[in-house]
């Protein structure tokens, strides 16, 4: 199966993926332990692939995405982005609504301490 093949199959199997260096329980970078703590804070169930352990899926995602850094965020099978963008929408509310419409699980109380926190 090519790259391409697994990561298409990997966001329609999961409601929720986060391409990223390393693992959600153990980042290997800022940016994706940003992403994967602010998932797992709001009580998030998502999907983790870590692309330091295949260099054909770490370029692959950048090639289906055409997004050219890690960590990625995918809500049903749609890209939504990468730390910065995640981070904006999680302050602006717009994380909130996004997994809302899409039928996702999270902790509404969480997100708001998110934004309490950074306010």
């Amino acid at each position: 199966m090519s790259a391409q093949d697994q990561i298409r199959e990997t966001i329609t199997k999961h409601d929720v993926v986060l391409f990223m260096k390393g693992t959600k329980m153990m980042p290997q970078c800022g940016f994706s332990s940003r992403v994967a703590g602010v998932l797992n804070f709001m009580g998030v169930e998502f999907a983790d692939v870590n692309v330091l352990a295949d260099a054909d899926i770490r370029q692959g995602i950048k090639d289906f995405s055409d997004w050219p850094t890690i960590p990625q965020l995918y809500v049903k099978g749609e890209f939504v982005g990468g730390c910065d963008i995640v981070t904006e929408m999680t302050l602006s509310g717009e994380l909130d609504q996004l997994l809302e419409t899409k039928g996702v699980a999270f902790d509404k109380a969480a997100a708001e301490k998110i934004r309490e926190a950074n306010a």
